[in-house]
């Protein structure tokens, strides 16, 4: 009877927490609960077979198989099951170095001292960008003093509250433009990359706010959706890159597809699960890359940790001369575009600190 009871109550919780997020809200405690789907529906085949092992009644093995079907809705895209949304290059473009672009994304955590991890890493793989987030002065300067031979080009956005970013390029930069798009002290960077055939592509760099149970997300939603309208009237063909503090099935990166027109390489491929690094069991994935139809991919990597509660990322694309199709992509609907301006313009009145803001210095 006791086990009985526990299954109940278990029923009734895992329907809570996969209900919820349904819900359209922007609110840190709603939207957080999209983060653990993975482990919510491995939970509930536990819990399954737990049910009936234990001949629990009927509603409570229905709740627990309508749960692992709601859940695998959403993630079913990250693996190989799926139709791959990001093609893979073909054997001409693999051939033409001159038109591949590589990008190795570390959030290293700013209370991370270990430097030599990331600077050993980024000298053995060796990429054409290294993007560096969650970098104050010191970040900055070590990685500076050990990668400045072999990469010429250099933004430096050192920020003391975990918002701070820089990138190294291999490739000539152009177009810098450093800015906070909602919230003081949230930096962001676009600029144009010059690949070695001589064409031009749009690198974003974003690092918006995470969502925390006590406060809205407005801030980070309104930051990749603004991103996903800018990409949208962008003549160059984009990358967008960081860490999102978004997972890849939200509602909120969703919409940002729909707004931009980028791909996603992880649909069809698998979910590179970026964060924790710390705890294997409670992973999920919030750095990204997304890019325009233009590009083909050529490789996408989970690299070792570095120290970080972020495992770092590495893609290299190709670009085409002609845009892929891109499946399971929509266009975003009117009423979606006025909801995400409306939701921008209201971020923007706002007056405030950034979420999270001393977590580093706590840390430390």
């Amino acid at each position: 009877m006791i086990v009985e009871w526990i299954l109940r109550g278990l029923a009734v919780l895992t329907a809570t927490v996969s209900l919820l997020p349904l819900i359209k809200v922007p609110h840190g405690a709603i939207r957080g609960l999209a983060f653990p789907r993975q482990q919510i529906f491995w939970l509930c085949l536990f819990l399954l077979v737990a049910a009936l092992w234990a001949g629990a009644p009927v509603w409570v093995t229905a709740v627990f198989g309508g749960c692992m079907c709601l859940q695998s809705i959403y993630i079913a895209k990250f693996t190989p099951l799926w139709r791959r949304q990001s093609v893979r290059a073909d054997d001409a473009l693999q051939a033409d170095n001159r038109r591949h672009i590589s990008v190795l994304t570390a959030n290293v955590k700013m209370s991370n001292r270990d430097y030599p991890r990331l600077i050993h890493l980024t000298q053995r793989v060796s990429p054409d960008l290294l993007i560096a987030i969650e970098t104050d002065q010191p970040w900055c300067a070590a990685l500076s003093e050990a990668l400045a031979d072999d990469y010429p080009h250099r933004i430096d956005l050192p920020q003391d509250n975990g918002y701070g970013m820089q990138v190294f390029s291999r490739l000539t930069l152009g177009e810098v433009e450093t800015r906070c798009l909602l919230t003081d002290g949230v930096p962001s960077i676009r600029c144009t990359v010059t690949l070695r055939s001589g064409a031009l592509v749009r690198l974003y760099v974003l690092h918006p706010e995470p969502p925390v149970a006590f406060h809205d997300t407005k801030g980070r939603d309104g930051e990749i959706a603004l991103t996903g309208m800018q990409v949208a009237q962008d003549p160059l063909p984009c990358i967008v890159t960081g860490d999102l503090n978004d997972v890849a099935w939200s509602t909120t990166t969703r919409r940002f597809q729909r707004l931009s027109g980028l791909a996603d390489p992880r649909v069809g491929r698998g979910f590179y699960n970026t964060f924790n690094a710390f705890h294997w069991w409670a992973r999920w994935p919030l750095d990204h890359l997304f890019h325009d139809p233009l590009f083909q991919l050529l490789t996408m990597q989970r690299l070792p940790k570095i120290g970080s509660d972020h495992f770092p990322l590495l893609f290299a694309l190709a670009l085409g001369h002609a845009p892929q199709r891109v499946d399971q992509l929509e266009e975003a609907c009117p009423d979606e575009t006025a909801e995400a301006v409306e939701m921008i313009r209201e971020e923007r009145d706002r007056d405030r600190r950034p979420i999270g803001d001393d977590w580093e210095e706590k840390a430390e």
